[in-house]
């Protein structure tokens, strides 16, 4: 019989740590929910970022054909062998998934899909870390901070929109696909979540990549400038040239950042890499 996870952290010894921001989900509805809706089947390979107790875990290993996890938190390790006993499809990887290296866990994997419950302070660095650097993942499903998540699927011109918005969207299409409400966590934290899912389509077709970056961080730099002062202000272009390239977009002199979508930033952003390499 399935032990209750409260009752195997106490019997454990298990202490929470307040650095690594841990909050357990114990509700199986809200479990299997979360599997269901990442799009993970018989014969995908799950990577996993953030174990805990490992009850996201097990659902996973039920359903998927292998599950390779990462949990920083070694002292979890006895909870996770009892969690997981049962299961000799998942691979646990004690260790910071930020410092793994992508392009060697790629190596032995077709394609994979992401799953992640882990501390809200490093949602932004992991989600920007696949979007960058992953080369077979085929979505991310991963739990945020309700607010996150309608700023991570936010259109633009609305307040919402902002730079992480528009920087997902050069490869990744976005969609809240579950609200949760806090009361399921274990601690329970002060804020309600969501589960957002980003599914992972060829980049938008651009001639830098790294400009395109810059020119939406330029964009939201000041959110009180126009687009134009921030685009001299960052790219060190003359107000001549900035007011060319907004034009030839097709945009008002006075338009702000948010008021570009994803596909207009590209076009912006092709124009200042054609004046860079000039």
């Amino acid at each position: 019989m399935e032990k209750d996870i409260k009752t195997v952290l106490a019997e454990c010894g298990f202490g929470f740590k307040k650095q690594f921001g841990q909050n357990f989900i114990t509700d199986k509805n809200l479990l299997a929910s979360i599997v269901s809706l990442s799009g993970a089947t018989a014969g995908d390979t799950v990577v996993e970022i953030g174990c805990g107790a490992g009850t996201l875990t097990r659902a996973l290993a039920e359903r998927v054909k292998k599950v390779i996890g990462f949990e920083i938190d070694k002292s979890l390790a006895p909870v996770l062998e009892i969690t997981l006993a049962d299961f000799s499809n998942v691979k646990i990887i004690y260790g910071d998934f930020m410092k793994a290296d992508l392009k060697e866990l790629e190596k032995g994997l077709e394609s994979y899909r992401v799953v992640a419950n882990l501390p809200y302070y490093i949602t932004t660095p992991l989600i920007m870390k696949l979007v960058e650097q992953s080369e077979k993942c085929l979505s991310l499903s991963v739990m945020v901070q309700e607010e996150v998540a309608d700023r991570l699927c936010a259109q633009a011109g609305t307040p919402q929109y902002g730079a992480i918005t528009a920087a997902v969207a050069y490869r990744a299409d976005c969609t809240v696909v579950k609200r949760v409400p806090r009361t399921v966590f274990f601690p329970q934290p002060n804020v309600d979540s969501a589960v957002v899912k980003l599914e992972f389509r060829k980049p938008l077709p651009v001639k830098s990549r790294e400009i395109y970056g810059k020119t939406v961080r330029a964009a939201f730099s000041s959110r009180r400038k126009t687009l134009e002062n921030n685009l001299v202000n960052c790219f060190c272009l003359s107000r001549e040239n900035a007011r060319h390239i907004i034009e030839k977009c097709g945009l008002d002199l006075k338009a702000r950042g948010e008021t570009l979508s994803p596909v207009q930033f590209a076009k912006l952003s092709d124009l200042i890499a054609d004046i860079h390499n000039m």
